[in-house]
């Protein structure tokens, strides 16, 4: 039997929309678990997927975007500012019972904001970037996120939104939130 392979796009904006649209739907898995203990495992991996997703944009594309356009700080604040909170909120929710209305509450919170800020990205600083970025250039930024990914952390923290910040602190972060991840997943 043949497997299925589904191949994620090369380029950096298209790579970064499918995930926006994987981060919605996996919400909506731990938003929507049938059983409230279901919740746990769609959750570590949507935590994953935000903790390495954000330091990525925050490594690589964030700082193009403010290198490349006049209007490149005011937007990159912006966002920042956003994920700053996002990471502070996520935070918070990794310390409620996963069973419990208020971690549902929080998530539903949490999933707002995301999926705002993930807007705000696609109508502002994609197209700039898609516009004015050669599509090597984007191909190769695609190849970057993917990396950056590899080895970021896979838990927020809060306070390390800048490229320079994530390329001092995320090398060690990263090594302890995975060996956290181990030893939580090897213990239940």
């Amino acid at each position: 039997m043949s497997e299925m392979i589904i191949q994620s796009p090369d380029e950096v904006i298209a790579f970064l929309k499918a995930q926006h649209n994987l981060i919605e739907d996996m919400f909506d898995e731990v938003l929507y678990a049938s059983d409230p203990q279901a919740r746990e495992k769609p959750f570590i991996r949507l935590r994953q997927l935000l903790a390495v997703h954000e330091t990525a944009e925050e490594m690589l594309v964030h700082p193009r975007v403010r290198r490349e356009f006049k209007a490149g700080d005011a937007i990159v604040d912006s966002f920042l500012q956003e994920e700053h909170a996002a990471k502070e909120h996520l935070s918070r929710i990794e310390g409620l019972d996963i069973t419990s209305p208020q971690f549902i509450d929080e998530l539903t919170n949490l999933r707002q904001a995301v999926l705002t800020h993930a807007e705000h990205e696609e109508l502002e600083e994609f197209p700039k970037l898609q516009k004015e970025v050669e599509p090597d250039d984007l191909k190769r930024m695609g190849t970057a996120v993917r990396v950056a990914e590899a080895i970021a952390p896979t838990r927020p923290h809060a306070g390390v939104e800048s490229a320079k910040l994530n390329l001092a602190i995320g090398p060690f972060a990263s090594m302890l939130d995975r060996a956290r991840d181990l030893i939580q997943k090897a213990i239940g």
